[in-house]
């Protein structure tokens, strides 16, 4: 009698602890799902966008900056953003919109 009381005893604090453990997973998965998945996509659409840059795209820079993309280098993009007259050499990176995506949310 006492062997078999041992045995549920062993049997139920194995139970317990994978159920000490269960939210703890479930904030794992909580947290993949709605911070890190979306994070990942986010950065490769960003990816994605930064090399299918295009001369004569018009984009917004991470500063607010509007204008047209007259020259891309490897790292580096020359915008036009007085229509010639001012050029400036932006870092990919610090580009982050395309106009035409605002224009169509709008």
């Amino acid at each position: 009698m006492e062997s078999m009381f041992i045995l549920l005893q062993a049997e139920a604090s194995e139970q317990s602890s994978w159920m000490s453990m269960l939210p703890l997973f479930l904030i794992l998965i909580v947290f993949y799902f709605f911070f890190i998945r979306p994070q990942t996509k986010k950065s490769k659409e960003q990816k994605k966008f930064r090399e299918s840059l295009q001369k004569g795209q018009k984009v917004i820079t991470i500063g607010g900056i509007h204008g047209k993309i007259s020259e891309i280098n490897d790292t580096t993009v020359v915008l036009d953003i007085s229509g010639g007259q001012l050029k400036i050499t932006v870092e990919k990176s610090a580009i982050v919109q395309n106009t035409a995506d605002i224009n169509q949310a709008r």
